[in-house]
């Protein structure tokens, strides 16, 4: 009986871990499309009805359609390097960084790190920007509702960024990815209440003009130069609205198999990005068809819609509650490998590996660990500061959209998947990846210069 009792024992340990001695897996079909609309739906749909304008009817559709299969391209290429060598039955990479490692070797595993990093580094900033700017749209929407829509109400987004900060400082307690699948259900609840909100009202200002503004080359200009910077912009901003490969291995390390993780995260992709297509595509032409030339930076807070004011308002306290959930997404990947590092480097330290248990009044007992206070509240209160600094909310989406787009999204998942499916040079499938990753190359850098050349022109301003 005992022998019986344990193995019985045996047996139920050994199904509460997984092949890599990790606790079991638990993440779904369902929560990794939650995952993934939580880091994509973000900052970057607000300023697709601007990015419209600037390309026009036929411009500005069909980027967004062609980023949208370019994003799902690179998302079925990444998915497969979860494992190696074989993409099913592999060693796990637990982040992309160990996927680039693994594949490419210790020299691109640095370039990529570092990229990584700022991305998620520069979209938890933009973030915060976002944020201010929502908090400073209700404060604006109530003073216009009661004095006017022509009253100088203006309030300025340091504070709120601040206040935002401190939100993020307790919400870093959060341990890890995987304990944060409420956190980004909810976030994805609001990501869409708020879309729905804004593809509402551009529809509403539609009907009420009875006509649909815009051009079929968008927003006129100048001189063909400016014209130029404002499309190169547009494109970094729209780049910026897509890919998520820098979360991708991240997501699906929290993914349970059977079914193999890379089967399920295709399909989470493919769901995920079609969502969000459909609602890129109503955002940005009903935003575009409502408000023509003047179509605002920033469709819910850069005021193109001002009653009912309480929607309005609505739509902002949703973008912040998913911001505040969106910001944990982009923040984690850095927090544990800060984590994974440490641990590595003090293996002794009590600073960096012990945990110490909290007893606040009213609220239950918490452990903390000092190494990971100290480290998530100087990241945070750094990404706040950062966006006091430059608080330029369409032209730093761009900036990280074209840093994002072609090395993350394309050059190093193109490069991983030849090594991992051993296709040799010249080969059909090698020259037309090839020339999908150089054409990705050139969307980029006319969204660094578009984006960096507002930057420059908004200071000098």
């Amino acid at each position: 009986m005992d022998v019986k009792n344990s193995l019985q024992t045996t047996r139920s340990e050994i199904g509460a871990y997984d092949d890599d001695g990790h606790a079991k897996r638990t993440g779904t079909l369902t929560s990794a499309v939650a995952h993934i609309i939580t880091a994509v739906i973000g900052s970057g749909v607000l300023s697709l009805a601007w990015s419209t304008a600037q390309l026009g009817w036929i411009g500005g559709p069909v980027t967004l359609l062609c980023i949208a299969i370019v994003t799902y391209i690179s998302s079925f290429l990444l998915s497969d390097c979860y494992r190696n060598p074989d993409s099913v039955t592999g060693k796990r990479n637990y982040s992309y960084m160990d996927a680039v490692r693994v594949n490419l070797g210790q020299k691109r595993t640095w370039v990529a790190g570092m990229l990584q990093y700022l991305i998620l580094y520069g979209t938890s900033t933009a973030y915060v920007i976002t944020t201010a700017k929502s908090l400073s749209a209700i404060m604006k929407s109530n003073c216009y509702h009661k004095e006017g829509h022509q009253a100088p109400c203006n309030y300025g987004g340091h504070l709120y960024m601040v206040l935002f900060g401190l939100v993020q400082i307790v919400m870093s307690f959060i341990p890890d990815l995987h304990s944060m699948a409420w956190v980004s259900v909810i976030a994805a609840i609001m990501s869409f209440t708020y879309s729905f909100i804004g593809l509402g009202l551009g529809i509403a200002t539609v009907v009420e003009n009875g006509r649909i503004q815009g051009r079929l080359t968008g927003v006129p200009a100048a001189n063909i130069a400016d014209k130029l910077w404002l499309v190169f912009q547009a494109l970094g901003d729209i780049a910026f609205a897509y890919p998520y490969s820098v979360l991708l291995l991240e997501i699906q390390d929290t993914l349970e198999s059977p079914p193999p993780e890379n089967q399920t995260m295709k399909k989470a992709s493919m769901i995920a990005i079609f969502i969000t297509t459909f609602f890129y595509l109503c955002c940005g032409c009903f935003g575009y068809a409502a408000f023509g030339n003047a179509a605002p930076g920033n469709l819910l807070t850069d005021f193109g819609f001002y009653e009912p004011f309480w929607l309005v308002d609505v739509a902002n306290v949703c973008i912040i509650v998913h911001l505040v959930g969106g910001y944990q997404i982009y923040c984690q990947p850095i927090y544990n490998a800060a984590d994974r590092w440490c641990s590595r480097r003090f293996p002794n330290s009590g600073f960096v590996n012990n945990f110490h248990k909290v007893k606040l009044p009213l609220l239950p007992a918490f452990h903390i660990n000092l190494f990971r206070f100290c480290f998530r509240t100087t990241y945070v209160i750094s990404t706040a500061g950062l966006a006091i600094l430059f608080p330029y909310f369409n032209q730093v989406l761009g900036v990280l959209g074209a840093i994002n787009f072609w090395p993350l999204a394309i050059y190093f998942p193109v490069e991983m998947y030849f090594v991992q499916k051993k296709i040799g040079a010249w080969t059909r499938k090698w020259i037309v990846l090839r020339t999908f990753s150089f054409v990705c190359f050139l969307v980029t850098v006319m969204g660094l210069v578009g984006s960096l050349e507002g930057i420059i022109r908004e200071k000098l301003s």
